[in-house]
């Protein structure tokens, strides 16, 4: 594939408001394992590669084991994973699949069994934060270093 446009290079104001709210969502209080989870997934979905190598890089800095980061991709058919972190997996699927999944309550319900009215709008912005970053990344064809 072709590099495309260097979205850092080309709008230097819009890349600063993006790391600003990067950093905003990770200081709101949600735990970093769990975002990176989300941020896998996501990436994952969006088929976005710069992204999937950055988060699993990170997940692992971080101590998580290659067995869930791989067991990510079937969450629904693992014991790997937390009812909360499953909670936080499902709403990321259907927000990142909006136009089929329409955000169904199951999911919803699951989020709010989980998650305080905050941490569900904060996980929102998490989730809505990696979609642009995948954009970008795959819009433009941006590639992890080999």
């Amino acid at each position: 594939m072709n590099a495309r446009t260097d979205f850092y290079t080309a709008s230097p104001d819009a890349m600063k408001a993006m790391i600003a709210l990067e950093v905003a969502v990770n200081k709101l209080g949600l735990e970093a394992p769990l975002l990176e989870l989300v941020k896998l997934r996501a990436s994952q979905i969006n088929g976005c590669a710069f992204c999937i190598d950055m988060h699993t890089t990170d997940a692992r800095k971080a101590g998580e084991t290659d067995r869930r980061m791989h067991g990510v991709a079937a969450w629904r058919e693992t014991p790997f994973f937390t009812a909360r972190e499953q909670a936080a997996l499902a709403w990321t699927e259907a927000l990142t699949q909006l136009a089929t999944s329409h955000a169904p309550d199951a999911d919803y319900e699951r989020l709010q069994a989980q998650f305080t009215p905050k941490e569900q709008v904060d996980l929102t912005l998490a989730i809505n934060t990696i979609n642009c970053w995948n954009r970008l990344g795959v819009g433009f064809r941006k590639m992890p270093a080999p």
